[in-house]
């Protein structure tokens, strides 16, 4: 009786288990067909980053942003929200239109920084070059030259072609040569900074005050075409990034002495404060709700290009991922969120937030998964410094499709990340956030906060891989019937000091910025 007893148990868990492995491959098979013959990558990318455009905190479009989110969640009957975590200086980019008008007509290309201030009317003045002086005394001597003037606040580049094509193409002494030579100037440039006696900020409202018309600025990305387009310094009168090209063709002119003429029109919106938000989108455990699996990735961008590759890309693969999970898994074991952080750009500071603001969710994370760092297929995960890591996410890989697992490393127990991206806020808290990173792409020459990145740039393919490896990760790891357990492995002592290593500590958000 009891082994007739003990051969129906065994049969009852053999039938359990082969039906919650048919389930389970069902899941995944409906989510992989659904992500490669209706996949929405597409429309989301060009709604977001077409239509939006890009996600600069404390502009209008950051919040049209999170609420097109909010829109999309619902529309696949996913619970979203935006979470207001604190304020931001309100600013509205303009017009940017600029015209070399002497020595010759042309029209320049280029755009006024993130909050440049805007002009009333159309600057029209002759360019000035940031001189080499001998100390901070000569300098202020020098200052009442800039008033009326558009003053050149970056070096000239010897080249606009990337070391790549000049390894490809130049002879060894030719390159060796505009190395040298690229070196001596970036030192002379760096000497005319240092012999002001102000850092970069305090320089600018120096120009400002002593009366110049603009300032002019350049930051080459070291590819063709491509600038970094940050933030302004100034808060009177505008701030122009112009093309490697065009900064040269108007530094040499003013250096020569057939002193350029510029007529720019610059135009922006001062909007006061305005809240900043983090998109919180929810499906809810149906047996450990308050056990939870984070989406991650950062919602905002700069606004040189329209924010595609960072982080366009990031944010569809999450919202992608949420909707086939919905679609295919509607009540998952755990609780699994998607997290659309306001202000990484500035510091993490929506992800910072979140952590500040929900210690429970974070105290019971199964895992939080992170991607932002291009438009790459997946290729590294690292235990961020988890002792048990390796028990756990190789066992969620293994759920993977075998073509988009076979390009992923893994690396245990890793080190924890103390900054970078969002994961880094759970990190330092203590908490399971993983970053899925992804192949360059050329992403830090070419897209990584650039006027270039944009729709264009996204490679569609990887995307969409990487969207099933987030939906199948979420899965597995709501599915384990193991809790991911939070112990850190013991850090390395630091080579250069012989201390022992230190896990990251939380930092507290910017709930204020631009103000």
């Amino acid at each position: 009786m009891k082994t007739k007893l003990l051969s129906l148990v065994s049969g009852a868990v053999l039938m359990v288990s082969v039906a919650g492995a048919q389930t389970r491959n069902a899941v995944i098979d409906n989510m992989v067909k659904e992500a490669t013959e209706n996949s929405q990558l597409k429309p989301m990318a060009h709604e977001l980053l077409d239509v939006i455009g890009p996600r600069l905190v404390g502009t209008p479009q950051m919040k049209i942003a999170h609420d097109w989110a909010v829109s999309k969640f619902n529309s696949w009957g996913v619970s979203a929200s935006n979470q207001k975590y604190g304020e931001w200086r309100g600013w509205e980019r303009g017009v940017t239109h600029i015209d070399m008008i002497s020595p010759r007509l042309k029209t320049l290309e280029g755009m006024q920084l993130a909050w440049s201030p805007g002009a009333k009317k159309n600057i029209i003045a002759e360019t000035i070059i940031l001189p080499l002086v001998t100390d901070s005394n000569a300098f202020k001597a020098w200052l009442p030259n800039v008033k009326g003037k558009l003053v050149l606040i970056s070096q000239n580049q010897v080249t606009g072609r990337p070391d790549y094509n000049w390894e490809e193409f130049a002879t060894p002494e030719s390159l060796k040569k505009m190395k040298e030579e690229r070196a001596a100037v970036a030192a002379d440039w760096a000497n005319r900074m240092r012999n002001t006696g102000l850092n970069a900020k305090n320089l600018a409202l120096a120009l400002e005050k002593a009366g110049a018309a603009g300032l002019l600025a350049s930051n080459w990305s070291a590819g063709f075409g491509v600038n970094k387009i940050f933030g302004a310094n100034t808060t009177k009168i505008p701030t122009i990034d112009l093309s490697l090209e065009d900064y040269g063709l108007v530094y040499r002119l003013t250096q020569s002495g057939n002193t350029p003429k510029l007529d720019i029109k610059s135009e922006s919106k001062e909007l006061g404060v305005v809240p900043t938000f983090n998109t919180i989108a929810e499906l809810k455990g149906s047996e450990k709700p308050n056990e939870y699996i984070i989406l991650s990735a950062h919602f905002d961008s700069w606004d040189g290009g329209s924010g595609a590759t960072d982080n366009g890309t990031g944010t569809i693969v999450m919202m992608e991922a949420m909707r086939l999970l919905k679609k295919f898994y509607p009540n998952p074991k755990r609780t699994i969120l998607v997290g659309l952080w306001g202000s990484e750009e500035q510091g993490l500071n929506g992800s910072r937030a979140f952590v500040e603001d929900n210690p429970e969710i974070v105290k019971n994370m199964q895992a939080l998964f992170n991607q932002d760092n291009g438009t790459g297929r997946v290729v590294n995960i690292s235990g961020q410094g988890f002792k048990r890591a390796q028990e756990f996410i190789p066992k969620w890989l293994a759920y993977v499709p075998q073509d988009i697992r076979r390009h992923i490393t893994t690396s245990f127990p890793g080190s924890p990340g103390g900054g970078g991206s969002d994961f880094a806020s759970f990190v330092a808290a203590g908490a399971p956030g993983f970053s899925i990173s992804s192949l360059g792409w050329s992403y830090g020459n070419y897209t990584w906060h650039t006027n270039r990145d944009t729709y264009d740039k996204i490679v569609f393919d990887d995307v969409q891989g990487n969207a099933i490896l987030t939906a199948i990760l979420a899965y597995a790891a709501s599915e384990d019937p193991e809790r991911f357990t939070n112990e850190k492995m013991t850090l390395p002592a630091n080579p250069r000091t012989g201390e022992p290593g230190k896990w990251p500590t939380p930092v507290s958000p910017n709930r204020k910025g631009g103000l």
